[in-house]
């Protein structure tokens, strides 16, 4: 739909055009405008606006009245049919000989009456949830913890492994393989990663996030949060992205190479491997996202000092030889925090 402007002036660029010798056709087509249109605008000695607003409409002949609209609306509403769609009450209605409107006009004028949703005793649905947000500026203040299964010796057989890493440092800071999946294990699991990282001397808050596994949900494994002193946070049901730090873990475990697709033929086989794949990953696996340090070397304080020392490498280098470079150095830090599912920016 063009205003009565745009038209105008259309139309007068088009003259233009024409009166310095240039074709109608060629005139038109820089405008995105059809000849027969143009024709059109100029049938009559003035440019007229859009008349299709401004054109009465018959009303349709199998228009409801008002009063038969009110009838849909109050049948709706009635007890018996407050919780139910339009298609049961038509059914319904039609069961007992009634018939008052299809199905898509039932919609239509609940809709004009801002009645299409629950109108029974169902709460509505509610808003969607947020995922829990968590920031960690030094290690052992956020841990994130999962559990995977490892193929076993059969087809159908399992091994779990549980699996915990400090999300600001990334290191693996418990690995244990079981035969089950228990709160207990769990329990006891949470409990020598606790000892081992020396946090009982340490008497700082930790956060623990992991999915809503029965595991992570059991009654003796939250008990035993709570005499550590370790804070619960739980990801949101069915959203595996919430827990993304442990699952980007389990993919670089699976992938590994010699990773035993085919199974491991006992569980203390499971356990060295586990054992051989955490010594590696937490001593010497160089990480992305750490500027290619070793976790342990990030845990430890040491990765700082490390990056320090390979930025004066480079600037010596460039003071040696400048011509080969013609930018900036890269960047040799590490970001102060790191956040767990991070608020999104809302767009206004």
């Amino acid at each position: 739909m063009t205003s009565l402007p745009d038209r105008q002036q259309a139309v007068a660029l088009v003259q233009q055009a024409q009166s310095s010798g240039a074709r109608l056709v060629k005139a038109c087509a820089l405008l995105h405008l059809s000849v027969r249109t143009y024709q059109r605008w100029t049938a009559e000695k003035a440019v007229k606006a859009d008349q299709r607003p401004m054109v009465s409409r018959p009303t349709p002949a199998n228009k409801l009245s008002d009063e038969e609209r009110q009838a849909v609306v109050s049948l709706c509403n009635q007890p018996q049919y407050r919780s139910c769609p339009p298609a049961f009450i038509v059914a319904d209605q039609l069961d007992e000989g009634r018939y008052l409107a299809s199905e898509s006009t039932f919609y239509r004028v609940l809709r004009d009456y801002d009645q299409v949703h629950p109108r029974g005793r169902q709460k509505a649905p509610e808003r969607k949830r947020q995922a829990t947000t968590h920031k960690a500026s030094e290690a052992n203040r956020l841990w994130s913890w999962d559990i995977s299964w490892l193929p076993g010796p059969a087809r159908g057989t399992w091994f779990y492994l549980y699996l915990m890493l400090d999300v600001y440092s990334r290191k693996i800071v418990g690995h244990e393989v079981y035969d089950s999946e228990t709160g207990e294990l769990a329990s006891e699991f949470i409990e020598k990663a606790y000892w081992r990282e020396h946090l009982a001397s340490r008497q700082k808050p930790l956060v623990l996030h992991s999915d809503n596994g029965s595991p992570m949900k059991a009654a003796t494994f939250l008990e035993k949060l709570y005499d550590l002193g370790i804070t619960p946070s739980k990801s949101r049901p069915r959203v595996s992205n919430d827990n993304a730090y442990s699952e980007s873990l389990f993919k670089t475990l699976k992938f590994r190479p010699g990773f035993p697709v085919n199974g491991f033929r006992t569980i203390e086989e499971a356990r060295d491997w586990v054992l051989a794949f955490v010594r590696w990953y937490n001593t010497e696996h160089r990480h992305s996202a750490l500027n290619y340090v070793t976790p342990q070397q990030r845990h430890d304080g040491e990765a700082d000092q490390i990056l320090a020392q390979r930025k004066q490498v480079i600037e010596a280098a460039k003071a040696e030889n400048p011509r080969r470079w013609s930018g900036d150095l890269r960047n040799f830090s590490l970001p102060e925090s790191v956040t767990l599912n991070p608020e999104k920016a809302v767009n206004c």
